[in-house]
């Protein structure tokens, strides 16, 4: 089956960038074609992507919230009957917008032998504000329907900015990981598994405690013998008037499911305290850090701490720690700095400022 993978984002971002990083070190040996969708633009990229190998479908036919849906089927269909790919690259118009391919693709899937994959958003770190005053919901729209956000520029901002955009891109989305390492440095296979979404620290951390019902270790969410979903659904509906691109209602479900009356699960018993941060640290004040957590109570009753940062002199620190011991060593470059740590009565003001994140 045909994987589909959606990369949006505004024209300069460094979409190209991307597609050239995953074709050359994630997608090799595989059979993609990239599918354009220019908006008033003739096929920029052309070139450059026919001289990889490539097959260009290029659909110069408007703007994409409207007038493309109708063709989009059509050309996915054609390109899978003619190609049978692996995969298939979109790069939608920069002013169309996201829900919208979504939509379109989910409408044909289910037609044609593929399935969406994932659907990732690059922005400049340097241009967030702008973009979101000047386009509005064309930007808010890339941004909260993305399952991955990768901000491009973060090693030519300052660290400042990177954060203030951080926050701002959080207001309209604050479930997406957000890639802030400079996709450089990442491999291809981590920035892919990035964009299809792995577990959260904290969904990781909570696998591996013990469980007060059953002193066993279990995944998350199989305590005794139930459920425990985390649900992410894309509700899309488009009502079209005449000249009009939609507006949607995008709801993330989280939900949770208890079979048995009286169980709990890890992430009831325990409390959580986790945080994104681009935020650079030395091994000695991670180390420090720790041992303050071992021994002073007024953080709280801390059962583990784990986390992957940026090292000061440009490497990355992961750490690991449980009541009585902890690890601090050298690591590969996560996509951006995370830090959790988890037990009972958790001080989270006090923890902010121990990792000088208050």
């Amino acid at each position: 089956m045909t994987k589909i993978d959606i990369i949006s984002g505004f024209l300069g971002a460094g979409k190209t960038t991307l597609i050239k990083k995953l074709l050359s070190e994630a997608f090799t040996g595989e059979q993609v074609v990239l599918i354009e969708n220019e908006f008033g633009e003739i096929g920029i990229d052309g070139g450059f992507l026919k001289e990889a190998g490539i097959e260009i479908r290029e659909m110069n036919s408007g703007c994409i919230c409207c007038s493309l849906v109708g063709d989009f089927g059509k050309s996915l269909r054609e390109v899978v009957d003619t190609y049978h790919p692996d995969r298939i690259l979109i790069e939608p118009s920069g002013v169309g917008k996201l829900s919208d391919v979504i939509k379109a693709v989910q409408d044909v899937q289910e037609e044609i032998d593929a399935h969406l994959n994932s659907f990732t958003t690059v922005v400049d770190v340097t241009k967030c504000r702008v973009y979101r005053k000047n386009f509005g919901e064309f930007f808010s729209n890339q941004i909260e329907y993305a399952g991955a956000v990768i901000l491009s520029r973060t090693d030519k901002a300052k660290p400042e900015k990177v954060e203030e955009s951080v926050a701002l891109l959080r207001e309209l989305n604050d479930k997406a990981p957000f890639i802030t390492t400079p996709i450089a440095q990442l491999s291809g296979e981590k920035i892919l598994k990035t964009m299809e979404s792995g577990k959260s620290l904290e969904a990781e951390l909570l696998d591996e405690l013990i469980c007060p019902e059953c002193g066993h270790h279990h995944e998350h969410g199989e305590c005794c013998g139930h459920d425990h979903d985390h649900e992410h659904d894309h509700e899309h509906e488009h009502h079209h008037e005449h000249g009009e691109c939609c507006g949607h209602d995008h709801e993330h479900h989280h939900e949770h499911h208890h079979d048995h009356a009286g169980h709990h699960h890890a992430d009831e018993v325990f409390a959580s305290w986790g945080q994104e941060t681009i935020h650079t640290y030395t091994k000695e004040q991670i180390s420090d850090i720790l041992k303050q957590l071992e021994e002073d109570s007024s953080y709280g009753n801390v059962l583990r701490a784990k986390g992957m940062v940026a090292g000061a002199d440009g490497e990355w620190i992961y750490f690991d720690m449980v009541p009585g011991e902890h690890e601090v060593r050298a690591g590969a470059p996560e996509y951006t700095g995370r830090i959790c740590v988890i037990g009972a009565e958790l001080n989270e003001d006090r923890l902010a400022e121990l990792f000088a994140l208050a």
